[in-house]
């Protein structure tokens, strides 16, 4: 192998040009409502279990419970064949096409959900449909935080990819806390007879202006300049697609992979116990009223999503390693104390979900440098969905189930204590990408001998 200086991956600010204002803009909302659509299915189905449960499965209200608890989950498990299928074809056909589609599909499986026949009319078939639509639910959704993550990523400047990409975890906790309040607002309007026998399925609907509304926003988008860069660079080297192989991404990016998915476990764990499974827990195991275990939760979620963007501001000034930090160390040391809170009434939850939520502030899309553009829609597909497949999506049916069999209300927190030393072993092996540039066919912040890549080197000539 030649001798060569090694590829310069720190960008200094303003050393690409970044894109202008108004397509900065358009890309990250583009990016963000897609989140938001995908939890927006989330809030509604976790806020309205009780009255899905009733209406769509037979048995006790425990059993049915437990059933729709299932049902969530098993939308989870198909996520890793959407992130194999989606993720590759992103970074084959380009990010814009595969994030119009994911949009779509999560929409109409959404709104199928809100216009099913109940239990008593069609009896089994109402839970088969249900099992049906939560499994093209996940398999769309297996292309789109990866895509949004991604897509996002790429048209934010190097030094504001931090700030940029806190939005589309904002996004997240936008569509979440939108679903649960529209199910909160149904049930207060509505009262509990009329939620049982349709109220329920109003919110389901809303999904479809919103699927509309993100299908708008990305089909006015182009593709990345990042992406654009390197399919050109494939065009100049006689290569069919910019992409690779999964067999050469399994081969070659093992390691980003795997601490890419530990970080996903704390993430996701965090997440579905704080924020799917609550309502849950507060009603059942805590003995809360219906509307009041719908609300409290909605504290937590509001404080985390005023801090978001100031983490992530942070992030890009001190670096995105040492704000991860704060999460996996700071919810280890609270998750016991603050559960164990819960139990002192309203004011005890309350305090326990604005800690949990403020020490809430880690970001992926930040760190999306993790992975070279060919293979950083699928890098980041892959390794998300296979470990919220099998750590986030079920830790609402694990917890609930742990509980109901050694009867302690700390599972959850035990839960959390896990997932988060998890999460720090992953992070110790995360290469520090603050300020790196995502252009190339090499992983940011890590220095390559051998030739310079076609894209970075027409870029680092272009911006000298």
């Amino acid at each position: 192998m030649s001798d060569v200086k090694a590829i310069p991956t720190q960008a200094e600010p303003g050393s690409f040009d970044a894109p202008a204002r108004g397509p900065l803009k358009r890309a990250v909302a583009a990016s963000a409502i897609g989140n938001a659509t995908e939890w927006f299915d989330y809030g509604i189905y976790s806020y309205g279990l009780t009255y899905i449960s009733a209406a769509l499965f037979p048995g006790s209200t425990a059993q049915a419970t437990l059933f729709a608890l299932a049902t969530f989950a098993i939308s989870f498990l198909v996520r890793p064949l959407g992130g194999l299928f989606w993720g590759p074809l992103g970074d084959r056909l380009g990010r814009k096409h595969v994030l119009a589609l994911t949009i779509v599909i999560m929409s109409l499986a959404t709104l199928a959900v809100g216009l099913l026949p109940s239990y008593a009319s069609i009896g089994v078939w109402a839970p088969v449909s249900l099992v049906v639509l939560r499994m093209i639910q996940g398999f769309s959704t297996g292309g789109e935080y990866g895509g949004a993550a991604t897509f996002m990523a790429e048209y934010a400047p190097d030094h504001k990819r931090g700030f940029c990409g806190s939005f589309l975890e904002f996004g997240t906790l936008a569509g979440f806390s939108l679903g649960a309040l529209l199910m909160l607002a149904c049930s207060v309007t509505l009262g509990q007879d009329a939620m049982h026998a349709w109220g329920w399925r109003l919110p389901f609907l809303v999904a479809a202006p919103l699927g509309l509304i993100g299908l708008y926003l990305r089909s006015k988008m182009e593709n990345t300049p990042v992406f654009r860069e390197c399919a050109e660079a494939a065009e100049r080297r006689q290569e069919d697609v910019p992409g690779v192989s999964l067999g050469e991404l399994f081969a070659n990016y093992w390691r980003p992979l795997l601490q890419l998915g530990g970080l996903v476990v704390a993430l996701n764990v965090v997440n579905y116990v704080l924020l799917a499974y609550m309502p849950t827990f507060m009603k059942k195991e805590l003995g809360m009223s219906e509307n009041l275990s719908l609300l409290l939760p909605l504290i937590g979620m509001l404080s985390m999503m005023v801090l978001l963007p100031f983490s992530g501001a942070l992030s890009d000034r001190i670096g995105r390693k040492r704000v991860w930090w704060l999460s996996p160390v700071g919810l280890f040391v609270a998750a016991v104390p603050m559960f164990s809170l819960m139990s002192h009434g309203i004011a005890g939850a309350l305090i326990r979900l604005a800690v949990l939520g403020l020490l809430y502030v880690p970001q992926l899309a930040s760190i999306s440098a993790m992975f070279p553009t060919q293979v950083r829609y699928a890098g980041m597909a892959i390794a998300y969905n296979v470990s919220t497949s099998i750590f986030g999506g079920t830790a609402p049916m694990v917890t609930d189930w742990l509980i109901g069999k050694t009867g302690s209300t700390l599972v959850p927190a035990y839960y959390m204590m896990g997932a988060c030393a998890v999460g720090a072993v992953a992070l110790l092996f995360v290469t520090e990408t603050v300020g790196c540039s995502l252009r190339g066919r090499e992983i940011s912040g890590q220095p390559h001998e051998g030739e310079h890549d076609d894209a970075w080197h027409d870029a680092e000539h272009r911006h000298a």
